[in-house]
């Protein structure tokens, strides 16, 4: 949507003002490989993709923050001087959640007239809620004249969806959506912090994002117990390990000398996972480094075995898309992406032969499943921004 249809809805909505309009972006993500780790200390391998969260912002004078989407038709309003009543609302707590971040750090900003439009798929696993929160924390600091230090939103971002909204998730998402680079996924060491840009060079090849159109909330899913099987399985083996920290710390040698250690056998599964899709990551980018792309797709199809098998973040949807995937003779490779239980796919498919994966896929998926699955074809894009 440009930016004169955003201010003419802004100006319907809200009413016009002397303030000036500005406007923002944030882009959703994709993770290649590296799922489930990021709160576990490892490696992850996210990009941010050409699907965004735009914003069409104005100051106010008073403390009101008034929040409206495109596809939802109603107005948010909620008093900055008493952010807490409003953690419950089923839309436009991630945006809330930020603001009341940016207000405990001391940050001085006053209210402001938002139009989201977003073009991140909701509950598809491609970090809409983080583009949400992303472009709502830069659009905000902004606005109102503040350092805008990307890592630091990206660190106050995820604060906010653990403290506001009660989902603990790891860096990844709000990182990518802040620190994207056209052309390159980055390959995060999510307990340090540290990061490496690696160019995207996938030659006859386009990476497609398959949708379930399954949709699923992480508040509500099994993600926050996943967690606490993680800490559990960690408490166990660090009795023989105390010096470890994470579980994405241990080698696989170190894994199996504790493995017996672990009481439960569930937690065991998610362990043996975090442990095995570390290496994975660190493989899969050695082999991209080299120009192997064969080889780093085989680590996206071992990738999903693992989320399957040992970590059970899959679903009958996300494995119809997967499994058909595999059966394509110009598809590399396939996995599920994001946390699970729903949500999408990514493949790495011959650019020739993308039509005809679709049409396949979505046959197949439309027999079993019973309804659509949609598809993406997807650049690779830069991280947040003003427009």
């Amino acid at each position: 949507m440009i930016k004169e249809e955003l201010a003419n809805i802004l100006n319907n909505v809200y009413g016009s003002s002397e303030e000036s309009i500005r406007y923002f972006q944030a882009p959703g993500r994709v993770n290649l490989i590296g799922e489930h780790i990021d709160y576990n200390g490892g490696y992850v391998f996210p990009a941010a993709i050409d699907k965004v969260s735009t914003v069409a912002v104005r100051k106010r004078k008073d403390d009101i923050i008034k929040l409206y989407a495109t596809d939802l038709g109603y107005v948010v309003e909620a008093d900055m001087n008493s952010l807490e009543q409003y953690k419950d609302l089923k839309w436009g707590n991630y945006q809330l959640g930020v603001i009341d971040q940016i207000l405990k750090k001391g940050i001085k900003v006053k209210g402001a007239e938002f139009i989201f439009d977003d073009k991140v798929p909701l509950g598809s696993g491609l970090s809409s809620s983080a583009a949400i929160e992303v472009v709502t924390a830069y659009a905000m600091l902004q606005l109102y004249g503040h350092k805008t230090d990307k890592m630091d939103i990206a660190l106050l971002c995820q604060k906010a969806e653990h403290e506001y909204v009660g989902v603990k998730c790891g860096i990844m998402d709000q990182f990518a959506s802040a620190m994207g680079l056209k052309d390159h996924a980055m390959l995060l060491d999510c307990n340090s912090l540290e990061y490496e840009y690696i160019p995207i060079k996938l030659d006859d090849y386009s990476i497609v994002i398959s949708n379930t159109n399954k949709k699923r909330s992480l508040g509500s899913s099994m993600y926050n117990k996943r967690r606490a099987e993680c800490e559990q399985a960690l408490a166990d083996m660090q009795k023989k390990f105390p010096d470890k920290l994470n579980l994405c710390d241990f080698t696989y040698k170190e894994f199996l000398s504790c493995a017996d250690d672990i009481t439960d056998a569930d937690c065991r599964k998610r362990a043996e996972h975090a442990v095995c899709e570390n290496l994975r990551v660190l493989d899969s980018v050695k082999a991209l480094k080299k120009g192997d792309i064969y080889s780093f797709c085989k680590y996206l199809n071992l990738s999903h075995i693992s989320l399957r098998d040992l970590y059970e973040v899959s679903c009958k949807e996300l494995d119809v898309l997967v499994e058909s995937a595999w059966m394509q003779k110009d598809v590399l490779g396939s996995r599920m992406t994001g946390a699970g239980f729903g949500g999408c796919t990514v493949s790495i498919v011959k650019k020739q032969s993308v039509k005809d994966f679709i049409e396949d896929i979505g046959r197949v998926y439309q027999e079993v499943i019973g309804y659509n699955a949609s598809f993406y074809i997807c650049e690779i894009s830069d991280g947040v921004k003003e427009i």
